[in-house]
């Protein structure tokens, strides 16, 4: 390959002027993916066979909210403290409504191009968009994935601005997603010994972006991802996954996979939530692998955030002693995720940008 041909920022433009994502290069026949996805191999090391992901560990618990909410509490509380991450079954929501929400999302990836098109944009503040990589012109290189973004909280779109194919189930979602997300936040400020409307008060399950990721079949899956190593910005992420796997997670220098588990929803700790528990609790690393399988995987999260962007955000002051000092400084929710938006998804929590030096989690 001729290098010095090769434009790189060119080809990025004009996938991005396309308007058509991922799926729109799977759709014209492709049997190689464009270089700008391909991941140096430092990246793609550790997703081969026989390296050192460990699919069978059984790690990632699951937890029956159906249980004594002593029990639950404490279950939570251990999963966020040493792992980010726990799946919760007996949730209240309906399988048919996660089914219709799956459902939806594949309906709208799969329109025709020239639909889809209209509501493609990278303007961070339109309540809708489809795009494909959120930092596809910071990243080294991009992901095998396409995304419609909704703004559900505090204020929801206007019900015209969500595509019609899943505006229903949108709403539907919104509703016991956020009623979901509230009883959660009480779990886990009885986990940190605070009280439980605390997370409340502070408008944690105001701000809700909902994110609904696509990823087609890919030709070369051993040459990039379908989203690369990162962690959530914000206080908690709850994650509707389909059966197909290839979410992982890192725990120490190991990933382990998080399999599907039949109507179960995934819950994450956001870097917000490890500054506010002053690293009582954790955000973790975690991946997608790009999809080898000629049926697409279709993922819907929702990022609870402070509706309150302009206060001052720290370890909650019940939680410092001299004992325990602050681990992280203050900082305000609109200069939070600024930052968050002008780096490449790649890489380590923002926490650490925050963390006061001499500390450690």
């Amino acid at each position: 390959m001729n290098t010095e041909s090769y434009d790189r920022a060119k080809q990025v433009q004009q996938f991005d002027d396309s308007k058509t994502g991922v799926k729109g290069l799977v759709d014209s026949g492709i049997t190689t993916i464009p270089r700008f996805f391909i991941h140096p191999p430092e990246t793609l090391s550790d997703i081969k066979p026989n390296s050192t992901t460990r699919p069978d560990a059984e790690l990632i618990p699951t937890i029956d909210l159906s249980d004594l909410r002593p029990t639950i509490v404490e279950k939570i509380a251990r999963a966020s403290r040493d792992l980010g991450f726990f799946q919760i079954v007996n949730h209240g929501i309906e399988p048919e409504i996660l089914e219709r929400l799956i459902g939806a999302i594949k309906g709208f990836h799969e329109q025709p191009a020239e639909i889809k098109a209209p509501v493609y944009s990278r303007e961070r503040n339109r309540g809708v968009s489809f795009s494909s990589n959120v930092d596809l012109f910071s990243s080294k290189a991009a992901s095998w994935r396409d995304t419609l973004q909704v703004k559900l909280g505090p204020t929801q779109p206007e019900l015209d601005k969500i595509p019609e194919i899943c505006r229903n189930q949108v709403v539907e979602w919104n509703q016991n997603v956020t009623k979901l997300g509230e009883v959660l936040m009480q779990f886990l400020c009885e986990g940190l010994g605070v009280d439980k409307e605390r997370f409340k008060e502070m408008n944690f399950s105001e701000g809700r972006t909902m994110v609904a990721h696509y990823y087609p079949y890919c030709p070369q899956p051993d040459l990039t991802l379908g989203i690369s190593s990162h962690t959530d910005p914000g206080v908690l992420t709850i994650l509707l996954q389909d059966q197909r796997g290839g979410l992982q997670v890192k725990r120490g220098e190991e990933w382990v996979d998080v399999k599907p588990v039949p109507g179960a929803l995934v819950i994450n700790i956001g870097d917000i939530l490890q500054i506010i528990s002053n690293d009582e609790y954790k955000s973790v690393e975690h991946r997608v692998f790009a999809n080898a399988s000629r049926e697409p995987r279709i993922s819907v999260a929702v990022f609870f955030h402070s509706s309150d962007r302009d206060s001052l955000h720290g370890p909650l002051s019940e939680l410092i002693s001299p004992e325990k000092p602050a681990h992280f400084r203050q900082f305000s929710y609109t200069e939070f995720m600024g930052r968050f938006f002008t780096k490449e998804l790649d890489g380590k929590s923002l926490a650490n940008y925050y963390r006061l030096s001499g500390t450690t989690e």
